[in-house]
């Protein structure tokens, strides 16, 4: 009889935690119960799974008895303290925090691009950066083909990535100017960062700030990115830069994405490469308008790529642009797939 399992979501209530509910209804993996953990706010409340009702726990160390799969997304501080307690009753973490990210010997997996980083696992798995993980599908069927040299990224984050408050900021901001506020008198608590010292009205702005600041002028967010791309291509000579901007989009990350290839490719050669690479759509035809766009990737689990082009002056330069769900392939999906392909490797155990 095939395994069956037990699965945690931890931050059950939380913009991704939901998602990542809808995924599991949605997966092959064989589940034979789910278990929603939350903070002590949040126990007691009901949610479903599978038109079953369950009562959402307040998450301890013991919630993890008899659990052999838990995907995390209730932020890094909580994957800190309670992902090793999961590990240490036996089961299978996979986090989509930036905790564990860039840690030595904890695999960083997009499951198109480095599965077999997940043979390496010890207990914990790190779900990338919404951002890091489109660009890594979209880029990698042309590494394996060409190489890949440089990388030069602009995003055009939707505001769903800095969680349900922001949201609810951004819609506020939009009622009010509708209802005769002027723009410049449009009032923000959370974004850009709501950790940091200022903050902006995302409402018909676009704020080239994701994250605190940190080295050399550089965010957090686009340290991620450039970091992150280096870890799961395993390739530190990779010359990446980011810039990552906030704009006053729901759902759905949009990348503008500069590479330069080892070899010269033509715009031939990587539709080719694109068409039938896993989960990819190609959306590339200009005569016609064809382009990805934010508003419908929505609920998608795949990975939109067009506009390709090549460089004007460098031979071996190219110009894609890039969509995907961030809540989706970003965060909920990218983890239930890692925990697919967790059972189809025979890989959800924790090594003694």
């Amino acid at each position: 009889m095939a395994r069956e399992y037990t699965v945690a979501v931890v931050g059950a209530t939380g913009a991704v935690g939901t998602k990542m509910i809808e995924m599991l209804e949605q997966s092959t993996l064989p589940i034979k119960a789910v278990k929603l953990l939350a903070s002590k706010r949040s126990a007691g409340k009901k949610a479903f799974f599978k038109e079953q009702e369950l009562t959402i726990e307040e998450l301890v160390p013991e919630s993890f008895e008899g659990v052999d799969l838990a995907l995390f997304s209730a932020g890094g501080s909580i994957s800190k303290v309670f992902a090793p307690e999961a590990v240490k009753r036996g089961a299978v973490v996979v986090d989509n925090t930036s905790y564990f990210r860039m840690h030595e010997g904890i695999p960083l997996v997009v499951p198109e691009v480095n599965k077999e980083a997940l043979k390496s696992h010890k207990g914990i798995i790190a779900n990338p950066n919404c951002s890091t993980i489109q660009m890594m599908v979209a880029l990698e069927p042309i590494r394996q083909k060409a190489g890949l040299d440089r990388v030069i990224v602009s995003t055009y984050q939707a505001v769903s990535g800095a969680g349900a408050r922001a949201i609810a900021e951004l819609t506020n901001q939009v009622k009010a100017f509708s209802e005769g506020t002027p723009l410049n008198e449009l009032t923000a608590e959370i974004l850009p960062c709501g950790g940091d010292k200022k903050h902006y009205p995302l409402a018909f702005n676009a704020l080239a700030q994701i994250d605190v600041f940190s080295d050399e002028g550089y965010t957090y967010e686009e340290w991620k990115m450039v970091n992150e791309t280096k870890k799961i291509m395993e390739d530190s000579s990779i010359k990446v830069s980011a810039t990552c901007v906030r704009v006053p989009v729901l759902s759905g990350h949009s990348e503008s994405v500069y590479i330069e290839t080892k070899t010269p490719l033509t715009v031939e050669e990587v539709r080719d490469v694109l068409k039938d690479a896993p989960g990819v759509v190609l959306e590339d035809d200009p005569s016609q308008q064809i382009y990805p766009q934010a508003i419908n990737s929505i609920g998608k689990k795949e990975t939109f790529v067009g506009r390709i082009r090549k460089d004007l002056d460098v031979e071996n330069g190219l110009h894609l642009w890039v969509v995907s769900d961030n809540l989706l392939k970003g965060a909920a999906w990218n983890s239930v797939q890692i925990a697919e392909t967790l059972h189809e490797m025979d890989l959800v155990r924790v090594p003694e």
